[in-house]
């Protein structure tokens, strides 16, 4: 699909797409089936510079529009799903930094973030506060310095290769949202960081997810922001987020696309190709019509990120109708390739369990809907 962007970012994104057809794709399933941590793509990630194509050029990063960027994520998803899940996690994480932190923080970290250096994780979910991170438990209280951060986390990518991890804390358990802080924790150098083995997930098995317990204490250095800016922080990190979890969802949503017209045209039943069938046609002319639509809604959404205005609503249409349509796109892709489709043999399964989680975290579709709902009305 022809995306608006500059020639610059062309060039850029057709880098990323051979990349990820020559490296990464042909991976893909190995990671899957291993569980391996897709930080094996790390290395040229970073020499490429992908780590860092959501960062302006003047902290190390690529400065990608947010068309370009969308086109970027998709095109590594496409390819690999964990290794886009891994790419992304860090993104929240970084862009927690430049949305919440002071001159000294962004300097002091993104540069070394958008090189590959240092790998991030963003620490927001808990075991009772996943739609509403308000209700979270984890707190900082001060202690010298600094502060004293104790609580859990959960489902937290990355974080057990992570350098640094911003973790969302109440500073004034009474206050609701108003009371939430955002703290830079580094765990390789920080007493009190417990992290729990990767979590068993049904897909992205190379984007691995962790149970982190804190009890750890972090100089006030480290603090994005003043007190009670976290919440704020948060919801404008999601924004980006959901964004990036649409582009996730359309790239593979395009490769099993991708992969049934192949097979609709390769696979024969008495002499002719399946895909002279009209019933098949019409599944895949839906899976198109849906697809289309998606990208459409997230472009509409990248394209209002960077000038300054809100788009929670544009950013929650993109998330919810590309994750959902995407799980129905891969379905059908299945569907056509019958029998062979539910075998490992071919990817379609592998595309049908890493979709799954879209639909879930970073706001699951319920809650997207709540704050469409909630735009309308206000």
């Amino acid at each position: 699909m022809n995306y608006p962007v500059s020639d610059e970012e062309r060039a850029v994104i057709d880098q990323i797409e051979r990349f990820s057809a020559d490296v990464l794709a042909p991976q893909a399933a190995r990671l899957d089936e291993e569980a391996i941590f897709a930080t094996l793509h790390l290395p040229e990630m970073a020499q490429m510079g992908l780590m860092g194509m959501n960062l302006p050029e003047e902290m190390g990063g690529l400065g990608l529009s947010g068309p370009a960027l969308y086109a970027a994520v998709e095109a590594v998803a496409g390819a690999c799903g964990s290794t886009a899940s891994m790419l992304t996690a860090h993104f929240l994480a970084t862009d927690s930094i430049l949305l919440g932190g002071d001159a000294q923080l962004q300097t002091r970290f993104l540069p070394n973030a958008a090189a590959g250096e240092i790998l991030g994780a963003f620490a927001l979910t808990e075991p009772q506060a996943g739609s509403n991170p308000a209700d979270m438990s984890t707190y900082a209280i001060r202690e010298g310095d600094g502060y004293r951060i104790k609580g859990a986390k959960c489902f937290i990518s990355n974080a057990g290769a992570a350098d640094f991890i911003v973790v969302y804390a109440k500073t004034d358990r009474a206050a609701g949202a108003r009371g939430v802080s955002a703290f830079i924790v580094e765990p390789k150098n920080t007493q009190g960081v417990d992290i729990a083995p990767n979590e068993r997930t049904m897909g992205l098995k190379g984007g691995h997810v962790f149970g982190i317990n804190f009890d750890c204490w972090v100089p006030q250095a480290n603090r994005l922001g003043d007190e009670g800016t976290g919440f704020r922080t948060a919801m404008k990190v999601l924004d980006n987020g959901r964004i990036e979890v649409a582009a996730q969802a359309t790239g593979i949503a395009a490769a099993a696309l991708q992969a049934a017209i192949s097979y609709a045209k390769e696979r024969k039943v008495g002499g002719h190709p399946i895909g002279e069938f009209q019933g098949l046609q019409f599944m895949l002319a839906d899976c198109a019509t849906e697809l289309a639509a998606a990208r459409a809604l997230s472009m509409q959404a990248a394209v209002k990120r960077g000038t300054g205005e809100r788009y929670s609503t544009e950013s929650a249409f993109a998330k919810l109708y590309a994750t959902e349509a995407a799980w129905r796109i891969a379905d059908r892709a299945l569907q056509i390739h019958g029998g062979y489709g539910y075998t490992r043999d071919f990817p379609l399964e592998r595309y049908l369990r890493d979709l799954r989680i879209f639909r879930i975290y970073e706001g699951s579709s319920e809650i997207q809907r709540t704050i469409i709902a909630r735009g309308l009305l206000s």
